[in-house]
């Protein structure tokens, strides 16, 4: 595999921008993701600049990685997010523990089934575990089923608590966990 798997850099906002578009427009973006392409376009350069630089390489509490091909272009990428104990998350429910939150996956469907993903998640986790979080979780809509199967076989289970959808009365999304490695 000829690929290279990185933090993203503070001014590197256009390409992050450009692959966050590129994911909203997948078939399965309704599931994925909470945003549509609508919404994020509409956001203004300062946004995608802010966004970036705070899931930087050397952020202690944020990193989105990335995947890029041979020549170059981003065509995967995820986020993990350090909740802390104490705080409450996006969807109003109260953290008990250091996790990590992965969010934002995606890798383009010319470059998927070579084992990319896992390489993503991978890189992820070891920024996770390194920041001595207790668990790392993931959210996943419950009729997402290639996301679920992909997600039990890199280990998370499902925790049991269902998180309703506001934007979707009647959706549900679930959450999955994994322990740290022993």
């Amino acid at each position: 595999m000829n690929y290279k798997v990185r933090s993203v850099r503070p001014d590197e906002w256009p390409a992050a921008k450009t692959l966050r578009l590129v994911a909203l427009q997948d078939p399965v973006a309704h599931l994925a993701f909470l945003e549509t392409y609508e919404e994020a376009l509409a956001h203004p350069d300062s946004f995608w600049r802010e966004r970036t630089a705070n899931g930087a390489e050397g952020r202690p509490d944020a990193q989105q990685i990335i995947a890029e091909g041979p020549d170059g272009e981003w065509v995967g990428t995820l986020t993990v997010l350090i909740e802390e104990p104490g705080t409450t998350d996006w969807a109003g429910f109260s953290i008990d523990r250091k996790q990590g939150h992965v969010v934002g996956v995606f890798v383009a469907p010319e470059h998927r089934g070579i084992g990319l993903t896992e390489v993503l998640f991978d890189a992820g986790l070891e920024w996770a575990w390194a920041r001595g979080v207790e668990r790392v979780r993931l959210i996943v809509h419950a009729d997402n089923g290639r996301a679920q199967a992909f997600y039990r076989r890199a280990g998370f289970v499902p925790s049991g608590r269902t998180i309703p959808l506001e934007k979707s009365p009647g959706d549900a999304e679930l959450e999955f966990v994994l322990d740290p490695p022993e």
